[in-house]
């Protein structure tokens, strides 16, 4: 088997290359000339996972199609946004390499979730799938256990990347709902805004448990909608990926609602953070989502008005809390 290239070099491809590194070389790619010289020399990312060195099994490619030659799996850590146009590179390098993405979110302005574009992308029979599920950089780089799940395209293809991947600090889970585990992914950002402006505002472990609980809901209506199974927003991508990012203190979706519960303007909350908080494009989209397929997503259209159409974060949270009694479900 060749290495492992790793596209994208931020917090979280960075922290898969020093997981996987445990039993595979890897090969690290970023778009940024600056930061491929920089975790050369340092042999760390020090803007993003200070003190935790790049193991020997990494190396750093300066281009793309180099990280690309001789590798068994691209792993894409880009932002949704960059997904596209790494897909497409990948498509016209290496057509039949296969490829998994560990980003989470909706593509603006189309609304489509990165498997509907890795079939627009990339060659027919092509082999893909996703990493996600409860999983912060920083824990992954520093060698602490977790569990993540991986669904592909086919059953197959998942069993056989989580075999290869697996080792004693991250548990992987193999599954082929890739629709239900990337609407638990994207969501889930969502929600954890709505938690921070909810802890942000002071209201209370009663009202963050409402909103973590309905988001659940939230999740599994607009999943199923669009084909996903009820048994993965059970699991590790959709009650766990959901309960870390709304309570964790390194969220930062969730940190994006504190800051605007203390009424500080999206823009410089965003400049400010360093990182790109996948919530904030994913809110508009699975809003207009829900709109077209007539799905009832109050908490998800609440954080969209926030970040989108300027509702004050007080004035969603009471929206949503005194909203007429219904059946639970």
């Amino acid at each position: 088997m060749g290495h492992v290239a790793i596209l994208g070099a931020g917090a979280w491809g960075t922290a898969l290359a020093i997981s996987f590194a445990r039993r595979h070389p890897i090969v690290l790619w970023g778009r940024e000339r600056e930061q491929q010289i920089a975790l050369r020399r340092e042999r760390e990312n020090r803007a993003l996972l200070p003190g935790i060195p790049l193991p020997d099994a990494v190396q750093v490619a300066d281009e793309l199609d180099a990280a690309l030659d001789g590798a068994s799996l691209a792993l894409i850590a880009t932002p949704v946004a960059g997904l596209r146009d790494t897909l497409r590179a990948i498509a016209q390098h290496a057509p039949q390499l296969p490829v998994l993405w560990a980003c989470k979110g909706l593509e603006a302005e189309s609304g489509r979730l990165p498997n509907d574009i890795a079939r627009e992308e990339l060659a027919p029979t092509a082999d893909y799938g996703v990493l996600t599920g409860p999983s912060f950089a920083q824990e992954i780089a520093a060698g602490l256990p977790g569990a993540i799940t991986l669904s592909g395209r086919s059953l197959d293809f998942a069993k056989h990347w989580v075999s290869e991947l697996h080792h004693s600090r991250l548990r992987l889970y193999a599954t082929d709902d890739l629709i239900g585990a990337e609407v638990c992914g994207a969501v889930k950002n969502v929600l954890a805004i709505a938690t921070g402006i909810c802890d942000g505002l002071h209201f209370g472990f009663n009202a963050r448990a409402a909103l973590i609980t309905r988001g659940l809901a939230e999740i599994t209506r607009f999943g199923l909608a669009l084909g996903g199974r009820r048994e993965t927003f059970m699991g590790l991508a959709g009650v766990g990926d959901l309960i870390l990012t709304c309570t964790g203190d390194l969220s930062r979706n969730r940190n994006v609602g504190l800051a605007l519960a203390q009424g500080r303007q999206l823009a410089e909350i965003l400049e400010s953070l360093g990182h790109v908080a996948e919530g904030v494009p994913t809110a508009r989209e699975v809003a207009r989502r829900a709109r077209e397929l007539g799905i009832e997503m109050p908490i998800t259209h609440a954080v969209d008005a926030v970040l989108h159409e300027g509702l004050a974060p007080r004035a969603a949270v009471e929206q949503l809390m005194t909203r007429d009694p219904k059946i639970e479900g």
